[in-house]
């Protein structure tokens, strides 16, 4: 594998290099690799070092517990996250400083500053111990991007109880499903939201999701959307918000939580199968996204910082809240989507607030790229000194197109890789120090042992391989929930005494990690491994294409063919000399190997709510399989009109 892998390496090898530049550098949190090398002779240390940063009841008597695979951070230490994330703030000049900017998609927008959501968080607190929830209570959140949303996480925290978020986006079944798992005593959630301009009925699919979800006692409704959502209130369980914060106490006293309680529990979006509860505990969580916000974004304290995510996701939870607020920074919320009411939106909201740092993901980079430069030209972006991408590898033109469209060819790039499991980025640059290579994720932050193995588990210098950590971090899941076997089985099991990420990732000569994408994306193609993400980005390179998506299918010959699902610039037009055209271009970037068999041209690709695209429906198209679930899906009329398409190509 590692020889046939370093052949893809050599053919799709990226020579842009940029160097942070001296102001960045001279004024950044890290100005030196030296902490590379401090963080390796001890990694205890060095984590510890940013626990002494936080607010702690009880010091931990042993930084780290480890039993492979289970881990133990600041073992026998005593904290509350909602104390850290608010209470720590308003004793200092942070006091009225604004700790959330929210934008609701209609346009209206409120300014919650530190004093605003002590408040708003300890009310809420007592409202959930008045209705009986006590520590350990599992809460369950399915809202909009509302402020609401971080409030109910931040007094589930404060009072010990554990939330587990469900995207808004999710079905009355997907609800339901993650309910039971948990069995949570309440459910928090909204008569509606709006999505352009149409309302998401958030508390109709709730009412569909409580047949036969009987472990909720309760259900606390905010009224977002008013009289156009056109609910139904059942008696004696449904509660508004508003109504139960007027007389609720303005303080409740933090739970002292134990470093190791769960804080919450979040179910990655599987294609099959049982939803997968993945479970964060307290202070190690906190120490790591406390760390790598400061650290990887270079947070300041004057700066708005804005990741797009939903709070839905893990990225939200990390990088929207706890993140952010432990750092006392400004997080900046939105509701709506990026194109409505125009495309330009999220560059209006920069402007409009001054963002200083922008998190997005690169599904949407590449949208901006299609709808094309005269968008973020109407805005002026000069506050923006950092940009981020997150949730999955980024192509080096959508790298490229971020850089100079949107960061001004001033801005670093952090490509950061991390996942739902991992709790905090991972493999990052440090934009103070680290040489940028466009669409590389770098190299692992500080304290992170990380490594590319081959089948055997063998590390491999330079090449390609699967993409595994050696040793434990601060915020790792501790436990698939309820099923601690399958914890083990699905992460620990694939090679001794490693995590196993699942993702595929190679190595370059410069010790730098490139990643792949998930390992069930790597196609053998006549004995080749071929990554999809190394096609998909040869035809993004293309001028005419806007995005692309590349599945392997079953092929007789060369055990799996190549299939292409191709969008193109909105000016372009589809034909079969374009087709021939991108097959030369891939062979050209690439490799013969590496051509595409089948091109098919689609005005969308099949993309979950959150915006990654649905591979697996792809390949159930191209393999001619009935259509597994498509409840994620943004829209799934997209996969049916795809499959009547691809069919008939192929009668």
């Amino acid at each position: 594998m590692a020889k046939e892998a370093k052949t893809i390496l050599d053919l799709l090898k990226e020579k842009r290099v940029f160097s942070p530049r001296k102001d960045f550098s001279e004024n950044a949190h890290v100005k030196s690799e030296s902490v590379y090398k401090k963080a390796s002779r001890s990694r205890e240390a060095f984590w510890e070092g940013f626990a002494k940063e936080l607010d702690w009841y009880k010091k931990w008597r042993k930084v780290l517990d480890w039993k492979t695979p289970h881990s133990k951070w600041f073992v026998g230490g005593k904290i509350n996250i909602s104390y850290n994330c608010i209470d720590r703030h308003i004793n200092t000049a942070r006091k009225n400083k604004a700790a959330i900017i929210w934008e609701g998609e209609p346009g209206d927008s409120r300014v919650i500053t530190y004093w605003d959501l002590y408040r708003e968080v300890n009310k809420f607190a007592n409202v959930l111990k008045k209705l009986g929830v006590k520590k350990g209570d599992r809460i369950t959140i399915y809202l909009p991007m509302i402020p609401e949303a971080a409030v109910a996480m931040l007094a589930c925290a404060r009072i010990g109880a554990p939330h587990s978020v469900v995207f808004g986006g999710f079905s009355a079944d997907s609800l339901r499903d993650r309910i039971n798992d948990s069995q949570a005593k309440i459910l928090i959630t909204s008569d509606g939201g709006f999505r352009r301009g149409s309302v998401v009925p958030l508390k109709k699919n709730a009412d569909e999701a409580l047949f036969g979800a009987a472990s909720i006692e309760k259900v606390i409704v905010v009224k977002r959307v008013g009289e156009k959502a056109q609910i139904e209130m059942k008696e004696k369980r449904d509660l508004w918000w508003h109504e139960l914060m007027e007389n609720a106490p303005q303080y409740c006293e933090p739970e002292k939580m134990d470093s190791e309680d769960m804080l919450y529990i979040l179910y990655t979006s599987g294609t099959t199968g049982k939803p997968k509860g993945i479970v964060h505990t307290t202070g190690g969580y906190l120490v790591g996204v406390y760390a790598t916000t400061k650290w990887v974004f270079d947070l300041k304290e004057e700066d708005t910082f804005w990741c797009t995510a939903d709070i839905g996701w893990v990225t939200g939870h990390s990088y929207i809240v706890y993140g952010p607020l432990a750092n006392g920074a400004t997080s900046l919320m939105y509701e709506g989507a990026p194109d409505y009411p125009d495309r330009d939106r999220f560059w209006e909201i920069v402007e409009k607030y001054g963002v200083n740092i922008f998190y997005t993901a690169p599904t949407a980079i590449r949208v901006f790229m299609k709808w094309g430069e005269e968008y973020p030209r109407k805005h002026d972006l000069s506050t923006l000194r950092l940009l981020g991408s997150v949730g999955e590898p980024i192509n080096p033109e959508a790298w490229m197109w971020y850089y100079v469209n949107i960061g001004n060819k001033k801005c670093p790039i952090v490509d950061t890789w991390w996942q739902t499991e991992t709790g905090m980025i991972l493999i990052t640059p440090l934009p103070g120090v680290t040489k940028l290579k466009p669409a590389s994720a770098t190299k692992p932050f500080p304290g992170i042992e990380a490594d590319v193995v081959d089948e055997n588990g063998k590390s491999i210098e330079v090449g390609a391989g699967y993409l595994v950590l050696k040793s434990p971090w601060p915020a790792m899941l501790r436990t698939i929930y309820g099923d601690p076997e399958r914890y083990v089985q699905q992460y620990w099991s694939r090679f001794p005494n490693m995590y196993f990420t699942g993702d595929g990732a190679k190595r370059d000569k410069d010790g730098y990690l490139w990643l792949l994408g998930r390992v069930d994306d790597v196609m053998n193609v006549a004995g080749h491994r071929v990554s999809t993400m190394e096609v998909e980005s040869a035809l993004v390179d293309h001028p005419s294409v806007a995005e692309a998506a590349v599945i392997g299918k079953t092929d007789e010959l060369k055990g799996q063919a190549i299939s292409a699902f191709v969008t193109l610039k909105e000016s372009i037009k589809s034909n079969s000399g374009l087709v021939d055209e991108l097959k030369k271009h891939v062979t050209k970037k690439i490799g013969a190997i590496a051509r595409p068999d089948d091109i098919i041209f689609t005005a969308e690709l099949p993309k979950t709510r959150s915006g990654k695209i649905m591979r697996r429906l792809l390949r159930d198209i191209a393999e001619g399989r009935a259509l597994g679930d498509t409840t994620t899906l943004a829209d799934p009329t997209i996969v049916r009109q795809l499959k009547d398409k691809y069919e008939d190509k192929e009668g």
